[in-house]
């Protein structure tokens, strides 16, 4: 997953890989967020939650601010300048678990009405179509119309 930072407007966009997270640095995260289990942290990154997404930042900010305190951590303006977004290998996760489930029902409309929020989430939304045609689900890719 990458979170992605922008500070201002004169500022460049920072980018945070969360599989670049130690071990330490994601049970930091955890402990900061009152023992958040790390599974549970990716899905509230998902949903963009605050707190998950400013504990994050601030365990990568600790690498070169070793006395940063979350408590004392704000990020102003968060909702504009603060996001997670997934990379190919989440989006084939998600499609992945979508494909089985809409088989086993033998029906697109599940992978269907996940696609706009796939779509929202990916750091690179033509990650999304080849994840589809991957799995043979191409007709389901955007048109021009989406």
């Amino acid at each position: 997953m990458i979170i992605t930072y922008k500070p201002g407007d004169d500022l460049p966009e920072e980018r945070y890989f969360t599989d670049e997270l130690s071990a330490i640095e994601a049970a930091a995260i955890e402990e900061a967020t009152n023992g958040t289990a790390w599974r549970r942290i990716e899905d509230l990154l998902r949903a963009q939650d605050p707190t998950s997404l400013r504990a994050v930042l601030w365990a990568f900010r600790r690498r070169t601010q070793p006395g940063l305190v979350f408590s004392e951590f704000d990020v102003p303006g968060w909702k504009r300048r603060l996001f997670a977004r997934i990379e190919r290998v989440e989006i084939d996760d998600v499609l992945n678990t979508l494909v089985t489930e809409a088989l086993a029902n033998n029906e697109d409309a599940a992978i269907d009405s996940m696609l706009p929020h796939l779509r929202r989430l990916a750091h690179d939304q033509a990650d999304v179509e080849a994840a589809l045609d991957a799995l043979g689900k191409g007709h389901l890719a955007a048109g021009p119309e989406d």
